[in-house]
């Protein structure tokens, strides 16, 4: 059965807690898919794991449609989305233009980061009939403006103040869902309790309505750095050596 908006905020409500991936190309989507993953999110991170940039803030609209195109020529029963990228959504028209092109490339949902400053955005886009789901705590798109680190969201009190207040704005404006980033836990949960719409988090805690991983983290083929909220299940990189380099070994020494 084909999982929509509806499907997921009905999730919520249920109490049933939402799974939710990233893939950039068509076997990952495909094989997230055979998984039942419910959620399969081409995000603006192929920009670090796919594409060898230092933050998402290289990632181009270009690069969106791109690995869009790819994943939904999975045909999955999965609800798929994708990031605006950096930039792409400053403006209104901008907005809605962005928005247009990611859907005509097969995204069903799109995911804005920010909160208050871009409601306007936020409720163009969902006049034309587009899904949004929001972004709340530590957003990668801004991470140059604070010095290049990640840090973690909710820790004093007017931030605490400020993502509660944001939260309630999202879902005035009618976005179906928010992910929250790196958000204390007990501000993550506070959020939570208090919205009707579903919580996904990546590195806040287990109390929000649904998680969100970075594929290659969880499966470790990004060997080079893993999140310290992240508990890869699997080494994959290490797999893919064992062979390769078994492969190589056995073409050098000409054996069958």
């Amino acid at each position: 059965m084909k999982i929509t908006v509806e499907t997921i905020r009905a999730m919520k409500s249920r109490g049933e807690k939402i799974a939710a991936l990233t893939a950039y190309d068509f076997p990952t989507a495909k094989l997230l898919d055979e998984c039942g993953v419910p959620i399969i999110f081409v995000g603006d991170s192929l920009g670090m794991v796919t594409l060898g940039y230092p933050d998402t803030t290289h990632v181009t609209m270009a690069d969106m449609e791109h690995h869009v195109r790819a994943a939904a020529r999975a045909k999955p029963n999965a609800l798929l989305g994708a990031d605006l990228p950096f930039k792409s959504y400053e403006t209104i028209s901008d907005a809605v233009a962005n928005a247009k092109k990611l859907t005509a490339a097969g995204a069903e949902f799109l995911k804005a980061e920010g909160g208050r400053e871009i409601l306007p955005q936020i409720k163009a886009v969902i006049a034309e009939k587009i899904p949004v789901m929001g972004h709340l705590g530590m957003l990668p798109q801004h991470v140059l403006e604070e010095g290049g680190k990640y840090h973690v969201k909710g820790k004093i009190e007017a931030e605490h103040q400020r993502l509660i207040d944001d939260a309630k704005l999202l879902q005035d404006a009618g976005v179906f869902a928010i992910v929250l980033e790196l958000v204390t836990p007990p501000v993550a949960e506070e959020i939570s309790k208090s919205i009707s719409i579903p919580t996904i988090g990546i590195g806040s805690g287990e109390n929000c309505d649904g998680q969100i991983l970075v594929t290659n983290d969880l499966i470790g083929t990004f060997p080079w750095f893993t999140p310290r909220f992240v508990k890869p299940l699997a080494n994959c990189a290490a797999e893919i050596k064992t062979a390769v380099t078994s492969w190589k070994n056995s073409v050098q020494q000409n054996r069958k």
